[in-house]
């Protein structure tokens, strides 16, 4: 494999792009001299097996509905057993649109109308997004800050039941504390659903995303094996390879019977994958993209220090330690400062358009999120742009 030049700037303004494309908009951040920090996708290249699979496709010149997955599901086989080993039988395996998708379709399937679904918040913000649109109740469990990492709060979340949930939905790693859940933690949780009776979903898209010598990314199915009755593990290479725009990812279930009743709600919607992401899928799960992966991750984890190192240094501010995802959440509570201002400074004075803390829910109201995923130069230019922007407090 060619060693990726994660490196290299590529301009992604002007080709219809989420990230940059919309931040003026959103931030009021322009791309022309703004640093774009907040959707979760990357600004490198996928592997170059990804690329000779979309040219091949292309080549062919015939788009026509998709029919054997055979491949596409190989690979994932083989990507869960080799990397994590969890052995999945590709009849485990439902594809839906992403996994936000996949989320809805969860709890369309799953729950009804005015049933409640907790989220342990700050967490991933479509969550509630998609629970509430689907006329579903969000409960809110706010996790612990302990020693600087988020930890689970049994004894403070004694009482926030209402007596109506049904669903769970856990962010496994947690996007955006960028915590790895212990297996203990995990069994917690299962024993916590197995006792109320409530649907587990673990969304676990950043399990590939984990900083060398952090902790093992563990998969639910494995730590808490007693919970497959219930549960429902939501996996994407759409997160690890940066092919976000393929939409393709999968809700895989061991047990028939609940894996039955999405099926039904699926084939309701008319739910399935379309031809380049089912190409793009199974080459990047292959040798060449779990070089690639490890690769990414030595980076990211190069990025994580510069970032960290000089937001610290700032009074009043703290980052989170990032055991997973590229995604840093820093604290500027210390600062004293209301929300707005905090925000002014880096929008308008440091030209960084990050995620607000308070959409992700309860516990992120003094926070805002930054996407490390980015060429290092720019990483350096964004500290030495918020180190100016808060240098009064120095």
């Amino acid at each position: 494999m060619t060693t990726p030049d994660f490196d290299e700037i590529i301009d992604r303004v002007g080709t219809a792009c989420n990230k940059w494309d919309d931040m003026q908009a959103a931030f009021g951040v322009a791309p022309e001299d703004g640093i774009a920090m907040w959707v979760a996708d990357m600004d490198f290249r996928p592997p170059a097996s990804v690329q000779r699979a979309v040219e091949r496709i292309a080549a062919h010149g015939v788009y026509g509905y998709p029919g054997a997955n055979s491949a596409y599901l190989e690979s994932i086989r083989w990507w869960m057993d080799t990397r994590h080993g969890w052995q999945v039988q590709p009849d485990w395996v439902l594809t839906a649109h992403g996994l936000v998708n996949a989320t809805g379709i969860c709890i369309d399937a799953l729950t009804q109308a005015g049933d409640g679904v907790i989220l342990m918040t700050p967490v991933y913000h479509a969550f509630a997004r998609v629970t509430r649109a689907a006329g579903r109740e969000v409960v809110e469990f706010p996790l612990a800050v302990q020693d600087g990492q988020y930890r689970l709060d049994w004894q403070g979340w004694a009482g926030r039941m209402t007596g109506r949930e049904k669903m769970l939905i856990l962010c496994s790693p947690h996007n955006p504390g960028g915590r790895v859940w212990t297996g203990a933690e995990l069994r917690e949780i299962a024993a916590f659903c197995e006792a109320h009776d409530l649907i587990l979903i673990s969304d676990e898209i950043h399990a590939d995303l984990v900083m060398p010598g952090a902790p093992r990314h563990r998969v639910t199915a494995l730590a808490a094996p007693e919970i497959a009755p219930r549960l429902v593990t939501l996996t994407a290479a759409t997160k690890t390879f940066n092919i976000a725009g393929a939409h393709i990812g999968n809700m895989i279930v061991s047990d028939e019977a609940l894996r039955e009743r999405i099926k039904a709600r699926m084939m309701a919607l008319g739910i399935s994958p379309g031809l380049f992401g089912l190409g793009m899928v199974a080459a990047a799960y292959s040798p060449e993209g779990a070089a690639w992966v490890d690769a990414l991750n030595a980076y990211l984890d190069g990025n994580r220090r510069i970032f960290d190192q000089g937001v610290n240094a700032i009074p009043g501010l703290r980052s989170m330690p990032l055991e997973a995802t590229y995604l840093a959440w820093v604290d500027f509570s210390g600062t004293g400062m209301l929300a707005e201002d905090y925000i002014a400074r880096v929008q308008k004075d440091a030209r960084i358009a990050a995620n607000h803390g308070g959409s992700f829910g309860l516990g992120g109201e003094n926070y805002l999120r930054f996407n490390l995923a980015t060429p290092r130069a720019r990483v350096v230019e964004a500290v030495e742009r918020l180190q100016s922007a808060f240098g009064d407090l120095q």
